[in-house]
């Protein structure tokens, strides 16, 4: 299937990419966005970490299904989200969906991923992307909608069209809480990552499930805590990028 295909090639170009690159990638990120290099080698060390013990490869693999939903999340939420930004009567039905989505069990989206697609990393995929999409949706709408009328009015005075006006002006305007949408998105794709082992999702989130199933506290704890690196990480170097574009909106202004 796609979602199968797309899952594997995510997983081949991880795999496929030397551990020391990825060290340096993660060094670098946190370097310049953190501002100061002691966040670089705190975030490298982290990740090396995780080679240390031997969890790479199933790092590799939580990795390439988190990247394939929220890659999903991005294509299918950030459309939408600008959908109903200009459609109050839309904005209205899909409010409280995205509000029902968001109070649900996350085990309830197990349920219809699991009779539609079976075991493996495609349910895992559509389960992680229904649950992770909410904040991509919902900042998306939110961020255009704060948007002064008045600044959006000058730019169609000037002669731009709607398109225009809503790829020069909105969506630049909108960036920083588009870019907390990102985050949030990807924060909640790995909460989802033990949840998805119950149907077949391999990686870090399956060992940590065996580790719970056999009683191994040392198995489960050093899993567990592989899982809480990758989401630091990834939450500070998304943070220091949502910043970064904050600051830049702001001296634009």
């Amino acid at each position: 299937s796609f979602l199968s295909s797309f899952v594997n090639i995510i997983h081949f170009i991880l795999n496929r990419t030397p551990w020391f690159l990825l060290v340096m990638a993660v060094f670098i990120l946190g370097w310049r966005l953190g501002g100061k290099i002691s966040k670089g080698i705190l975030y490298a060390f982290l990740l090396f970490l995780i080679g240390v013990v031997g969890l790479w490869g199933l790092m590799n693999e939580t990795l390439s299904i988190v990247i394939a939903s929220v890659i999903i999340s991005l294509i299918l939420g950030f459309p939408l989200g600008i959908l109903i930004s200009s459609n109050d009567r839309m904005d209205t039905v899909i409010r409280p969906i995205l509000d029902t989505m968001q109070t649900m069990p996350v085990f309830v989206y197990l349920i219809p991923a699991l009779l539609f697609f079976g075991l493996g990393k495609p349910p895992a995929v559509i389960a992680t992307t229904i649950y992770a999409i909410v904040p991509m949706i919902r900042l998306t709408n939110h961020g255009i909608r704060q948007i002064d009328k008045e600044v959006i009015e000058a730019s169609i005075s000037f002669g731009s069209t709607k398109l225009q006006s809503l790829i020069k002006v909105q969506i630049p305007q909108a960036l920083p809480t588009i870019m907390a949408g990102i985050n949030q998105t990807i924060m909640m794709a790995m909460a989802m990552v033990v949840t998805t082992s119950m149907i077949g999702a391999t990686g870090l989130g399956m060992e940590v499930l065996i580790a719970v199933n056999r009683i191994e506290i040392g198995r489960g704890l050093v899993s567990g805590t592989a899982v809480v690196i990758i989401a630091i990480i990834l939450d500070r170097v998304t943070q220091g990028l949502a910043q970064r574009s904050e600051v830049k909106h702001n001296a634009e202004q």
